[in-house]
């Protein structure tokens, strides 16, 4: 799944590209917009795995576009493409 999104994300024309995973700030848990918690990870170094800052903003998990296709948390006020799945 990681690669096929991977192969997606690599023609968007943002730097990153917003996953659906949604940072549950009070227990420091990822979990995906269908409430699902995340079982597999692939963060870059720094990113999802320390408590977030959700004091101003909340956080939200995208994938780089580029290179290894890591996993960012970045402020949900970012303007990114998305991917979808059915």
């Amino acid at each position: 799944m990681q690669r096929r999104v991977g192969n997606v994300v690599k023609r968007a024309s943002t730097e990153s590209v917003w996953l659906g995973l949604h940072n549950f700030c009070s227990m420091n848990m990822w979990i995906w917009l269908n409430g699902e918690v995340v079982c597999y990870q692939n963060w870059a170094p720094g990113n999802g795995t320390a408590p977030e800052d959700c004091g101003l903003e909340w956080r939200k998990g995208a994938m780089e576009s580029g290179g290894d296709h890591h996993w960012i948390s970045l402020p949900e006020s970012r303007k990114l493409n998305f991917i979808c799945t059915n």
